[in-house]
């Protein structure tokens, strides 16, 4: 069942605790913010982060993993500004995860 989190979701001092809350129930987490990225890193979830072909330093180049957050797969642009390709192989892998 999806819910909707509501206005106050994630507002004030206590920002990002709503979220995290939600991800401790998410089987995976597939973002393209690197907020996201780096919260479910942190809290041990899996996390696939769909990145541009030069992304910030943090991710490093020519990688599909981080060495800070071993449960995060990187997809990344083979070429700037071709986002099929990026999405195209997260289904793919989406497909064979779930059999």
């Amino acid at each position: 069942m999806v819910e909707v989190p509501g206005e106050d979701f994630d507002s004030g001092a206590d920002a990002f605790l709503d979220t995290a809350a939600i991800m401790q129930s998410l089987d995976l987490v597939i973002t393209c913010d690197t907020s996201i990225a780096h919260l479910a890193g942190a809290l041990g979830r899996p996390v696939w982060v769909a990145l541009k072909r030069v992304p910030d330093w943090r991710w490093m180049l020519e990688r599909e993993d981080s060495p800070w957050y071993p449960a995060a797969r990187l997809f990344r642009q083979k070429a700037a500004g071709n986002w099929q390709d990026v999405f195209d192989a997260m289904h793919g892998e989406l497909i064979s995860l779930l059999g």
